[in-house]
């Protein structure tokens, strides 16, 4: 990733049917923020979902598009330091704000909340693990010590359709006892 980006999105340029383009391809501003690290400025419509810019502008795939409506948490990023559905956040209220996305965890190497979902086999076909990953490491920064009600609670907006939830349960305590958030 350089330093800064400039993009410049042009109309249509997605393959969207037209009426969408049309709507996602208004009139915009000059979206400036925060993202891993990287400050970042583009041109984009205001109502632009982040979830978009991430994936199809930034070409930041590991966060991932499933529901668009809020519920799965496959979507999950920070935005300054709390866990948010990227589907559901529109370019406007991303300004001035720090992103970190699954990609900006592990940028010096394997999390230690990844690590432990690595060790500890809380995934299997890995489609909802970087919201998972991400909202674990919100909660730990907030709390180093939950409750396992809290770790449940934290976990609530984050869906897996494969491992019954006692990998990823294994996971969290070991991260916790590892120190993470500390």
């Amino acid at each position: 990733m350089s330093d800064n980006y400039e993009l410049d999105i042009k109309e249509n340029q997605s393959g969207l049917a037209p009426q969408q383009a049309a709507r996602d391809t208004g009139a915009g501003f000059t979206l400036s923020c925060n993202i891993n690290g990287q400050e970042v400025s583009t041109e984009v419509p205001p109502a632009r979902r982040l979830l978009s810019i991430l994936r199809e502008d930034l070409e930041l795939t590991g966060t991932k598009r499933s529901c668009e409506i809020g519920r799965c948490g496959a979507c999950m990023v920070l935005i300054d330091g709390r866990p948010v559905n990227s589907c559901l956040t529109m370019a406007y209220q991303c300004e001035g704000t720090e992103i970190t996305t699954i990609e900006g965890l592990s940028e010096a190497g394997l999390h230690p909340v990844q690590r432990a979902f690595l060790e500890e086999g809380g995934f299997q076909c890995g489609y909802c693990t970087p919201g998972m990953v991400i909202s674990v490491v919100a909660l730990l920064e907030e709390n180093p010590s939950p409750s396992q009600e809290e770790v449940e609670e934290a976990l609530s907006g984050n869906i897996c359709r494969c491992t019954g939830y006692g990998g990823i349960l294994r996971a969290v305590n070991k991260a916790i006892e590892s120190g993470v958030g500390r």
